[in-house]
């Protein structure tokens, strides 16, 4: 047998990658663009509010409810079609005039739809890609980690200085394009083998993945931790934040130098986990990773440090989040039987996504209720008790969760991934 070239070797894995950051980028400047689109049009921040929610509440339950499709048929098909569809709807968008707010109600909610299964599926296919190029789960895992912190530092701002400088609409254009490519570049991604469609039925299905993510109590402690971080950094990111800059004689200009020094950071050593992250300590590395990404932005505002002195703390935080989101994607994508993979990690994407509504509501609350500084100390002490506890509670390297990763039925062959 000829030995694969190290270019034919890297294909699936370079594939997906490609894909996910294209569709990334797409949707982060949709972020940008759709709100201003539809705030420049009518000026109400109401609908502007409303635009937003038409689009992530569909994403939030189609994506849960996407699970048995996704281990019944072809991902890779999900994922194209789901991206083709996004791509057509913002296309709609691009027509010359001002469509009408329900027609932009319904085309956010059909971006919604088509990306929840689509993300999903991008997501179930990490393992096989990764293994069908030959690499440590963990690589896989950072090297989707640096796409996905890349395209949040890229799109917002590639957004903002189109918009500015070119137009709503040609931004737009760019937006459609970009989720097209990423349909194209599917082609490359390694496909998993099909399950036959089980008798029980697809609510069965759903109920039996719910059972085993409610049956494992290590998945139960990470998915907690994620809802509550989630949940803190809403409110953090989209109330106190803004709140605490204006307080400081600061502008908006400071709210976007943090979040992007931040997700910059985090590509470096998200890259760095996927050289070296299978020889990591898992659970050190989670601590230490996750109480400097997340408790330290909100103690440096907390103490009123200067603005250099908060820049720089969110750029180390971005160093922490880097280094812990790939070692927590590799374990869920081991401890999950591959038979399984799409049902649950779909409900563990809803769930995460689950308290973001309600973040910024939250953080409205504390603020009225107890005042910036005391709220930003709750929410530090919050966020430190739901980082500590998955520390002790998880089986970070559990003879189970090996044993699945090597299960030989978990991915295809590397001469069939590369078709």
């Amino acid at each position: 047998m000829t030995a694969m070239s190290p270019a034919r070797m890297w294909r699936p894995l370079t594939g997906l990658l490609l894909a996910q950051g294209s569709a990334l980028t797409a949707n982060r400047i949709l972020l940008v663009a759709l709100p201003w689109l539809v705030l420049t049009s009518t000026g109400s921040p109401t609908q502007t509010g409303l635009i937003a929610t038409c689009q992530v509440v569909p994403f939030v339950i189609v994506q849960a409810l996407s699970g048995p499709l996704l281990d019944r048929v072809n991902a890779r098909a999900v994922s194209a079609a789901g991206d083709l569809a996004s791509a057509a709807a913002i296309v709609i968008l691009t027509v010359p005039g001002t469509p009408p707010m329900w027609m932009l109600c319904l085309i956010a909610v059909v971006i919604g739809t088509a990306d929840g299964p689509a993300t999903a599926a991008k997501a179930v296919l990490v393992p096989a890609a990764t293994a069908a190029t030959g690499q440590p789960l963990e690589r896989g895992t950072g090297l989707t980690t640096a796409v996905e912190r890349a395209a949040t530092a890229a799109g917002p701002a590639l957004a903002g200085l189109l918009i500015s400088t070119e137009g709503v609409q040609a931004t737009l254009r760019l937006a459609a394009t970009l989720m097209a490519l990423a349909a194209l570049t599917a082609v490359f991604i390694p496909g998993r083998r099909r399950r036959a469609a089980a008798p029980t039925g697809y609510l069965r299905e759903l109920r039996e993945g719910a059972t085993f993510l409610h049956g494992d109590l290590s998945l139960r402690a990470i998915v907690a931790m994620i809802v509550a971080s989630n949940f803190i950094d809403q409110a953090f990111l989209t109330v106190l934040l803004p709140v605490w800059a204006r307080d400081h004689g600061l502008g908006a200009e400071l709210v976007g130098l943090a979040i992007s020094a931040f997700a910059t950071a985090s590509v470096g050593t998200a890259l760095l986990t996927a050289w070296i992250g299978n020889r990591l300590p898992r659970r050190y590395t989670y601590l230490i990773g996750f109480t400097i990404s997340g408790v330290s932005r909100l103690v440096v505002l907390a103490c009123g440090a200067p603005a250099a002195v908060v820049l720089s703390v969110f750029a180390v935080a971005g160093l922490g989040s880097g280094l812990v989101n790939p070692i927590i994607s590799a374990y869920t994508y081991e401890r999950i039987p591959v038979a399984l993979h799409g049902r649950v990690n779909t409900l563990i994407t809803a769930w995460a996504w689950s308290g973001i509504p309600f973040g910024g509501l939250a953080g409205a609350a504390m603020l009225s209720a107890a005042g910036l500084t005391a709220s930003l100390w709750c929410c530090s002490a919050a966020y430190l008790v739901a980082v500590l506890r998955p520390g002790w509670r998880v089986q970070w390297h559990s003879q189970r969760s090996r044993a699945l990763a090597a299960t030989p039925a978990a991915v295809p062959e590397p001469q069939t991934a590369a078709v």
